[in-house]
């Protein structure tokens, strides 16, 4: 599974002498440059040649980052795929035992405990699987992989960083594919930035201490912009009749307005804040209003999905009931959305990569083509709309 901090690192790229050593081409003459490039933010260079002794390439990382078939299941069985009973009550039993270290940061970021035990669940299981791959050699084949370069390289500098300080061996330090390290999976630049000693023993030790990263994760969320104390997302009911054209991130109204539309919050009451409506599975499944809070996931992961989940499932540790699924129309299978998205995309569309996964740009483009056929304008791709194109 792609980590919830892997699009976090997009946000923060102003090294641009990174951008000196193309992708591609001879691996060793690509280390050749990324050890230059070191060197020129100040790396010394026998620190630089002692990092890359050791480097590989690795075809698994590969692999894996093309593999993330996962994402192309819609919310309710991708949902029910990750939140378990097990996961709940593991979830509530850390909550106790780490209750100071979650009172810590609370205070000091606002940020509730159950959202940083939902990212935990799902990363590691709560640091029980932290992943077996080789972090150098991952950061540094993805680096050299033309998919997403920029992002990659400049967390090859920040572990040669870490591996100066003596924070990170390039020859042990293991992690996800993607090369995420620790409980919460963070990038090596994200813990340069982030990582706080939070059991008080001098040092930052994120695949040992939970209490370091839990501490280092809440920081981080409140530098990604996380409003202290408030929600994240509401479960929701919406009354018959009503106009889908405003369901999506893109329509943002009060929380008053939502409620003089009909719209009622099936626990508690709608905040009273900016918020969107979003029924992943369309008009006839489940329904959330989301609050400013939930687009700081977005910094951390792009999949919609993912992001839905990891956020629901917050709630859910804090005591929601389980989200009413509905009776929602049929989607489409993998090959279906495929042939969709190039539907969509010959229509002149922007829906990014022709890959099966039901991202922000299909669902706009869904959404325009509903609009235009006259059907409910709720996002949700069905076969009658991909016939209907």
């Amino acid at each position: 599974m792609r980590s919830v901090f892997l699009a976090a690192a997009l946000a923060a790229l102003p090294l641009t002498a990174l951008a000196n050593t193309p992708c591609g081409g001879s691996f060793s003459t690509f280390i050749d440059g990324l050890k230059a490039e070191a060197i020129a933010e100040g790396i010394a260079p026998e620190t630089a040649n002692r990092f890359f002794r050791s480097v590989r390439q690795d075809p698994a990382v590969l692999r894996a980052d093309r593999a993330q078939g996962v994402f192309q299941r819609p919310f309710i069985d991708f949902s029910r795929r990750l939140i378990s009973n097990d996961r709940i009550a593991a979830g509530r039993s850390n909550a106790q035992r780490y209750n100071s270290v979650f009172n810590r940061i609370e205070a000091d970021y606002g940020v509730d405990r159950n959202v940083l035990l939902a990212f935990w669940a799902f990363e590691t299981d709560y640091g029980s699987f932290q992943g077996d791959f080789n972090t150098a050699n991952a950061l540094v084949t993805l680096a050299h992989d033309c998919r997403r370069p920029d992002l990659f390289r400049p967390q090859v500098i920040a572990a040669i960083e870490l591996f100066a300080r003596g924070e990170f061996d390039p020859a042990t330090t293991t992690g996800a594919w993607a090369g995420e390290i620790g409980m919460v999976q963070m990038l090596p630049r994200d813990i340069l930035e982030n990582g706080t000693d939070g059991d008080g023993d001098g040092r930052v030790s994120l695949k040992t201490s939970a209490p370091d990263a839990l501490v280092s994760g809440g920081k981080m969320l409140s530098e990604l912009g996380w409003r202290a104390n408030e929600p994240w997302i509401d479960e929701v009911t919406v009354p018959q009749g009503f106009d889908w054209g405003l369901s999506g991130l893109d329509t943002v109204k009060p929380g008053a307005e939502w409620a003089a539309l009909g719209v009622t919050a099936r626990d508690g009451r709608i905040a009273d804040l900016p918020a969107s409506l979003i029924v992943p599975q369309g008009r006839g499944g489940p329904a959330f209003l989301t609050y400013p809070n939930f687009n700081v996931y977005f910094e951390w992961n792009q999949s919609f999905t993912y992001v839905l989940t990891a956020a629901y499932f917050a709630t859910r540790l804090g005591g929601a009931q389980v989200y009413d699924a509905g009776s929602p129309e049929p989607g489409l299978s993998g090959d279906q959305m495929k042939a969709l998205q190039s539907k969509l995309q010959a229509r002149g569309y922007d829906v990014g990569k022709i890959d099966g996964i039901l991202g922000a740009g299909t669902r706009a483009a869904v959404r325009a083509e509903q609009e235009r056929l006259g059907l409910p304008a709720d996002a949700w791709p069905t076969p009658a709309l991909l016939n209907a194109l």
